[in-house]
């Protein structure tokens, strides 16, 4: 990485945003990432200067906790919600890193691999936050994974055993608290057989308090039917419960809440919008040749008897669940734009929209990257309020930890 690509990456400025703003052509921007030319000093030290603004000051914050897979900070962005203070980071996917990058101002580097960090490596923290990886226990996962005589779950080398580092980290660190996260099949996945080890693990071999894990539809929070697990646990016996985290009425938001308007009540946002409507960009309308092929699939599949086909959604509409393969083709949530108009594909606003991150959230990567990261993220509000309700339990066994200390001391 050059040094202004890493300085870029710091800054938080996406390619067209750094052209803007520094004044130069996007060409310009992309020579200097490849190391091709050399930017002046000037346009070094105005990146710096944006990087260092951005870094917040959260001394005081009333917990610490560490981020693992953390894709683009979706749990981050819950757990800072409640007050808490991100000590350590680990994603393995270079492009998410970016994002994550551009939006945590951290004085750090992301760790990758996290097979390959010794938890002695890691930060003391107070609560641990994981996303692991889901494919393994997904019903798309095993499903492509059966058709192609690979193994699954725990058996998967690569994905399924990566929740045994987070088995070792809790073991070594005793954190006060967890939140793991993961697709609502991990609950019946191999006929219950892997859920049942996790909660043995969690809560007979390590010892931690885990309530019992609730799946919860982030169409309470935004417009997409997407069911995931969630699992917490504590150190100590707490009076947490799953009741008492506040759900909005089921689809109390649509789709129209998080689509472009295109009448000009929104600021234009380059790559996505164009015009002083800011209408959605021509790019995202399906051509011919896609719309005809996912609408002749959709048929031979409904003639068979089988629910394979496209999501034509409006904006009254509550979307399917956005996958990581939207930027294939957006089968699964096609934006209607009338009788006769082949439809288009949500932009990657709209998914960021979609998934719960506000509009000033960067997305510093290419469409494709951004659709899989979008596709991968959780649902920010939905575990928000989980580290909501998650809050004064953890600060009550901070503190009576820390009243044990000064008794000793």
């Amino acid at each position: 990485m050059t040094d202004f690509e890493l300085a870029l990456q710091k800054s938080g400025y996406s390619v067209a945003e750094a052209a803007r703003i520094l004044g130069y052509s996007e060409g310009h921007i992309y020579r200097w990432k490849r190391g091709e030319e050399t930017p002046r000093k000037g346009v070094m030290n105005l990146l710096r200067m944006e990087a260092k603004s951005r870094r917040s000051d959260n001394s005081g914050s009333a917990f610490t906790f560490i981020d693992l897979f953390a894709g683009i900070g979706g749990l981050r962005r819950a757990m800072e919600s409640a007050g808490g203070r991100c000590v350590f980071t680990s994603e393995w996917d270079k492009y998410a890193q970016q994002t994550y990058d551009a939006n945590f101002a951290d004085n750090r580097p992301i760790a990758g691999d996290i097979t390959e960090v010794d938890a002695a490596a890691i930060p003391e923290h107070d609560v641990l936050v994981a996303g692991f990886p889901c494919q393994p226990f997904s019903i798309a996962g095993v499903s492509k994974k059966n058709a192609l005589g690979r193994a699954h779950g725990f058996a998967d080398e690569t994905q399924g055993t990566l929740f045994f580092d987070v088995l070792r980290i809790l073991k070594h660190h005793r954190p006060a608290a967890f939140m793991l996260e993961n697709v609502k099949n991990l609950r019946s996945h191999d006929k219950g057989r892997t859920f049942q080890v996790i909660m043995r693990k969690l809560r007979e071999e390590l010892g931690y308090y885990v309530p019992e894990p609730r799946v919860i539809d982030a169409a309470h929070f935004v417009p997409q039917h997407r069911e995931r697990i969630v699992i917490v646990g504590f150190r100590e016996k707490v009076p947490f419960s799953f009741e008492d985290i506040s759900l909005p009425a089921y689809g109390s938001r649509r789709l129209r809440d998080i689509l472009h308007p295109e009448n000009g009540t929104e600021d234009p946002e380059a790559h996505y919008t164009i015009g002083n409507d800011a209408a959605v960009s021509d790019k995202y309308t399906l051509t011919d040749k896609l719309w005809t092929y996912l609408q002749d699939y959709a048929a031979k599949h409904k003639a068979k008897g089988n629910g394979f086909g496209f999501g034509l959604v409006e904006g009254h509409d509550i979307a399917r669940t956005l996958s990581a393969r939207y930027y294939k083709d957006g089968s699964e949530i096609l934006v209607s734009r009338g009788k006769g108009r082949n439809p288009r594909r949500l932009t990657p606003r709209e998914c960021a929209r979609l998934m719960g991150y506000p509009d000033e959230f960067r997305i510093p990567v290419s469409d494709t990257q951004a659709y899989k990261q979008f596709g991968n993220s959780v649902a920010v509000p939905v575990f928000t309020e989980v580290a909501r309700a998650m809050e004064p339990h953890v600060r009550s066994i901070l503190e009576s930890t820390a009243e044990a200390v000064r008794e000793v001391g």
